[in-house]
């Protein structure tokens, strides 16, 4: 297989990381935030953020992205972004994190909805419109299909970029980040796709 085409297959294979629809119609999707304590027989053993233990394993036909570290400045007018945020009393929302999406998933999960990051947060997936400087550090104005937020970004947030990754960043100690899990029968959590913290924690 050639490099491109394992770079847009990994890229595709990132749609799960903010998608907002059900991935399955019985049971809703279970998000995994947690460092990978050991691996077993294909199975990886989970921290989660709650202290709990939880057994993972990758679909046959999953894949692995990586998240690297990126910078504000690498945030430019066009570019098609998801952000988690909290609500702010003027309606404005004030940035929690940013993830730059690679230009083969413009329009994933377009638009505002609730997220489980922090309490009362926000997840925002839209295009920047336009970032101007302000006191509180850039403001971003992200347009979606249904509406328009503007966004706060404090200039301490983590943002990251989407990269293909590779199995063999799933071992003990790694950082990862699972947007859809499906809970079998016997409790093991199954996803198709392991979002895994290259330099940095995933931190939606």
């Amino acid at each position: 297989m050639s490099a491109i085409l394992q770079r847009v297959l990994g890229m595709i294979g990132a749609a799960l990381v903010l998608a907002a629809p059900l991935v399955w119609a019985q049971d809703a999707p279970v998000r995994v935030r947690g460092t990978i304590e050991r691996v077993a027989d294909g199975t990886y053993f989970v921290k989660s953020r709650d202290g709990s233990e939880l057994k993972l394993k990758l679909a046959a036909n999953g894949g692995v992205s990586a998240l690297v570290p990126a910078k504000l400045a690498d945030i430019k007018q066009g570019l098609y972004i998801g952000v988690a945020a909290l609500p702010q009393a003027d309606g404005s929302q004030k940035a929690l994190e940013i993830s730059i999406f690679p230009e083969s998933l413009r329009g994933l999960a377009e638009g505002f909805r609730p997220w489980d990051l922090q309490p009362k947060s926000t997840m925002t997936n839209a295009n920047v419109e336009a970032i101007v400087a302000s006191t509180d550090g850039q403001v971003l104005t992200l347009k979606y299909k249904d509406g328009e937020k503007k966004v706060i970004v404090p200039p301490d947030i983590p943002i990251v970029v989407f990269a293909p990754g590779e199995v063999s960043e799933l071992k003990p100690g790694a950082k990862i980040f699972v947007g859809a899990a499906k809970k079998l029968p016997d409790g093991t959590l199954e996803t198709t796709r392991i979002n895994v913290g290259r330099g940095v924690a995933p931190p939606m």
